[in-house]
């Protein structure tokens, strides 16, 4: 089959490589569609440490199941499906309490560090085990239903934090995560919803998708423009979809005393915490790690139309063009947000 391959950091190869084994709880996926990830072009030239080459990329997919296991059940060839990014184990504690991103023998699909590989989906086929199929609704097509890993991670994050009818709250970052978490909150029933981020072309974006205002970090001062607009208290909650530290002490700075600040973003490993505020002002710190079961409302709310995913999409392109569109991703090229490869 034909794979895109990470051959060394920043060089890829789109080449034959053998097709995946089938285990007896398999099946095998004929790959429709597969979305560029930021995590994948963070990854692709070494910086994170977790796509140590050789290895195929890819976790957010939908396709066709080609070929099932002689276990599998429920499931035949044919089937419309996509899949969890996590490969869970399904009996650890944290599995055993429906915590299954936080399996003990998690392995996420496409990554290759210290402890694993697992190749990915930016290929003719991926194998992948039945316990994390998902069927796709009637009429979803395949480059929607690629974005399904993308938004289970913004309406874990929502759900992670304890929103009320007409809340307000506060984004900072208005990437792919942070368009979707907007569209979430505004799902979810909040009154007041402020983007924050550098690029204005994001923040145009944010107002069409739910945010009532769209604020410049390097423009204003975001903290009293938030104050200003939540009758001077700040946010009942805010959401860093960035992971560095000044977007980190943005968040803080815009909510409210007693409020909560979920954390989505973890680009750096270390940020600065402002333990004083935190402490006196009272508030709840959230993290939020990937998703664990919203893929089923995910692909529902993708289906009636409640969220929005076409709007983030920049380019579908065939699988022989990923390492051309990965550069420009990676040069963050203006405008440019989320890439479909399709095999």
């Amino acid at each position: 089959m034909k794979a895109l391959v990470l051959k060394e950091y920043n060089r890829f190869s789109y080449e034959d490589v053998p097709a995946p084994a089938v285990g007896p709880h398999d099946v095998l996926i004929q790959v429709k569609a597969c979305g560029i990830c930021g995590s994948d072009v963070h990854g692709m030239d070494g910086s994170t440490g977790r796509r140590r080459p050789p290895i195929i990329m890819g976790h957010e997919a939908a396709g066709v199941i080609a070929e099932v296991g002689a276990g599998v059940t429920g499931w035949a060839k044919g089937d419309r499906v996509t899949f969890d990014s996590t490969v869970y184990c399904g009996t650890c504690l944290f599995c055993r309490q429906g915590r299954v991103n936080l399996c003990d023998n998690r392995r996420v699909l496409g990554v290759s560090c210290a402890e694993y590989r697992r190749h990915g989906a930016f290929a003719e086929y991926v194998a992948v085990p039945q316990h994390i199929l998902y069927r796709l609704p009637e009429g979803l097509s395949f480059e929607r239903a690629a974005m399904v890993e993308a938004l289970s991670i913004a309406l874990h994050a929502v759900g992670r934090t304890a929103i009320r009818l007409n809340d307000s709250a506060v984004v900072v970052g208005a990437g792919m995560i942070g368009l979707l978490v907007i569209q979430a909150l505004h799902a979810a029933g909040c009154g007041e919803i402020i983007a924050v981020d550098l690029d204005p072309s994001r923040l145009d974006l944010a107002r069409k998708l739910g945010a009532g205002a769209g604020l410049r970090a390097d423009a204003a001062d975001t903290s009293a423009e938030v104050l200003r607009r939540t009758g001077g208290r700040g946010a009942d909650a805010a959401f860093e979809v960035v992971g560095v530290s000044a977007a980190f002490q943005t968040a803080i700075a815009c909510t409210r005393k007693g409020g909560q600040v979920t954390l989505v973003g973890n680009l750096a490993a270390k940020v600065d915490l402002p333990l004083q505020q935190i402490v006196t002002r009272e508030l709840t710190l959230n993290g939020s790690c990937a998703s664990s079961g919203e893929y089923p409302a995910c692909l529902e709310m993708m289906a009636r139309g409640t969220i929005n995913v076409d709007a983030l999409t920049s380019a579908v392109a065939p699988l022989s063009e990923g390492a051309a569109w990965f550069d420009r991703l990676y040069r963050k090229e203006p405008g440019l947000m989320k890439v479909v490869l399709r095999p």
